[in-house]
């Protein structure tokens, strides 16, 4: 690790995978914990001869090697690490200071330091004692669809047969026309849909537990998950408590549109153009999020799923199967399935797309609608939160002056303000023509990142303030900006 690296971490604290550990007087049990506690989660950096806020004092530079052999020791030690790991410290000099580091790779088993495990949480190493925490590390590293568990015992007659037929329609509007479920009889279409099956490993055949989540009769889901449901709460004027609430306990397809119609009930419709055509910026966000709370869920965990609205925000809460820890962002996302069977089941019927493209979608649309990016947080708890801001609109944002008002008196002092000044996305627009005259509408949007119903709104406008003309016809002739 180059001084450059150190320094930056130094600076940045202890995190998640990152600890330091002071160890003046040789390396002590509270370094292992660490150690079993990144195998545990998802690995990180330990900087021994580090004190907790960063600075560092070193350790004896001639005791280091003899502590480096002494830590491999121990780690190697099936009494004390189980199972036993290999690890290579690093001495490293920094400043005049001799620094111990050890990379730690996540592990893809359970370990145990002494007999307990310990996992990470923030920046604390956390003893981890309750059978459910622990069955539920166990999970996460062996990468178990808990969705696929098999009960042999449910038949169809556990099932809300009544909603195939609907579900039937969906998925065939949804690939236009036609799909295979239309003509399938209620056990093949559950079978393709990877709702019936085997468990290879056990040999039992039935329903699995997403056969139930997705169309479970309500009974039967609260007997497989007593636990689950999906709190919906509005705290807008009540903050402490709420101003409206719905619990939905129900299957997944009506869960949906129960959300889906909280979320409308109270949050406004904003007006917007996409490519000349209106779409719902509410509606987008909303399913994107609820079809994520619903489709990644980890439904054996006790957490209660949440979707609060407040003023400035709406967010959504579910417990996770993480395989990491931190924001995600259109740039770093890896998606991963967390119940693909649940996932494969909704894109069939058009309420997701493709796995990572809610991600883009969240980031686009929340943007035109409250000017402010969301926020993605992976860990046991998954978190998603979108700003909100009633009073913003992206089709006032463009500027106030290029709204078409509704009396005479607003329509009058909207002319003056068009010949006086020029909103952000007109001078994006006039910049990209003074580079290339014979510019297209479409290449006017790639170039300028404006929709294309904008656009052509913003050509007429751009004329009629006398800065920007068209010479020659539609098809030959070329733009000219007055300047």
């Amino acid at each position: 690790m180059d001084s450059k690296a150190l320094k930056t971490i130094l600076e940045i604290g202890e995190t998640v995978a990152v600890e330091f550990k002071r160890c003046g007087n040789g390396i002590e049990s509270d370094t292992y914990e660490s150690v079993c506690s990144f195998l545990n989660r998802f690995g990180g950096d330990i900087f021994m001869g580090v004190l907790d806020d960063g600075t560092v004092i070193g350790v004896p530079p001639k005791a280091a090697p003899d502590m480096v052999k002494n830590f491999i020791t121990i780690i190697s030690n099936p009494a004390l690490f189980t199972p036993t790991i290999y690890l290579s410290p690093e001495i490293i000099e920094y400043e005049g200071h001799t620094i111990i580091h050890v990379h730690v790779p996540p592990s893809a088993e359970v370990h145990s330091y002494k007999k307990i495990i310990f996992d990470r949480v923030n920046d604390a190493d956390i003893k981890v004692t309750a059978t459910a925490q622990i069955a539920s590390m166990y999970i996460r590293k062996q990468n178990i669809y808990t969705e696929k568990k098999i009960y042999p015992y449910a038949t169809i007659n556990d099932l809300r047969t009544d909603l195939l037929p609907r579900i039937r329609q969906m998925a065939v509007n949804h690939a236009g026309g036609s799909h295979p479920w239309e003509n399938m009889s209620d056990e093949k279409l559950l079978q393709s849909a990877g709702l019936y099956g085997t468990d290879v490993a056990t040999g039992e055949s039935g329903y699995n537990l997403a056969a139930i989540l997705l169309l479970g009769k309500d009974e039967v889901i609260q007997n497989v998950c007593p636990a689950y449901e999906t709190d919906a709460l509005v705290r807008k004027v009540n903050v402490d408590r709420y101003d409206d609430r719905e619990i939905v306990r129900t299957n997944l397809i009506e869960s949906f549109d129960l959300l889906m119609d909280f979320i409308k009930k109270h949050l406004p419709d904003k007006f917007f153009l996409e490519d000349e055509n209106r779409v719902s910026l509410r509606n987008i966000i909303g399913r994107e999020i609820i079809s994520n709370t619903l489709m990644h869920r980890e439904y054996t965990s006790s957490y209660a799923a949440k979707l609060i609205i407040k003023r400035d925000q709406m967010y959504t809460e579910n417990a996770n199967r993480a395989t990491s820890n931190g924001f995600i962002t259109p740039d770093n996302l890896e998606p991963n399935p967390k119940n693909p069977v649940i996932a494969s089941f909704f894109r069939n019927i058009g309420r997701a797309d493709r796995l990572g493209s809610g991600v883009h979608k969240l980031f686009k649309y929340t943007k035109l609608y409250s000017a402010k990016d969301p926020i993605f947080q992976e860990g046991d708890v998954f978190r998603i939160v979108v700003p909100l801001d009633d009073s913003y609109s992206f089709d006032m944002e463009i500027g106030s002056e290029t709204r078409i008002a509704t009396d005479a008196t607003d329509r009058a002092t909207n002319a003056t303000n068009l010949s006086a000044s020029l909103s952000d996305n007109e001078q994006s627009v006039l910049n990209a023509i003074r580079s290339n005259p014979k510019i297209t509408q479409k290449q006017l949007q790639e170039a300028t990142g404006i929709t294309l119903g904008t656009i052509k709104r913003l050509l007429p406008k751009l004329q009629e303030k006398e800065k920007l003309e068209r010479v020659g016809n539609r098809r030959s002739g070329q733009w000219k900006v007055n300047d």
